[in-house]
């Protein structure tokens, strides 16, 4: 029971962003991708890993302490908050936001988080957008 509940949840979380992405501003001389296509991608993902829960449920699950459930809530959080912030503040910004946020919650240091956080930003970039071509969220500083 308890997995169908959590693949329910995933569903959700996978519709909210698949919602989230299709409402991404783009830009009339944007290319054929556009930047929609990389969130819509994940968000199926992740309802097709979340409908495997619901489908084919562990007949035993152990759930994890409450302190490890607040993790995983604020983790959810933490992306649900992306999915809101990605059109305003644009791809860079709010996925090195993220990427820090969440690499802290795992134990690394506030500091090396950060790093992380901006390296991580700064590769996917480099790499969705200036070596394929893909157009991502634009932030206020029109990167």
């Amino acid at each position: 029971m308890s997995d169908r509940i959590f693949g329910g949840i995933g569903i959700l979380l996978a519709a909210f962003f698949i919602w989230q992405a299709t409402v991404i501003q783009e830009s009339p001389f944007s290319d054929v991708v556009g930047p929609k296509v990389f969130p819509i991608m994940i968000g199926c993902v992740l309802g097709l890993s979340a409908l495997a829960f619901v489908l084919k449920p562990d007949p035993a699950p152990i759930w994890p302490p409450a302190a490890r459930l607040f993790e995983i809530a604020m983790a959810v959080a933490a992306m649900v908050a992306y999915a809101i912030v990605l059109p305003d503040l644009g791809f860079v910004i709010a996925t090195a936001l993220a990427a820090a946020y969440l690499t802290w919650r795992l134990g690394t240091p506030p500091a090396q988080a950060l790093l992380v956080g901006a390296l991580t930003s700064g590769g996917i970039y480099l790499v969705f957008h200036v070596i394929l071509g893909l157009s991502l969220a634009k932030g206020p500083f029109g990167f």
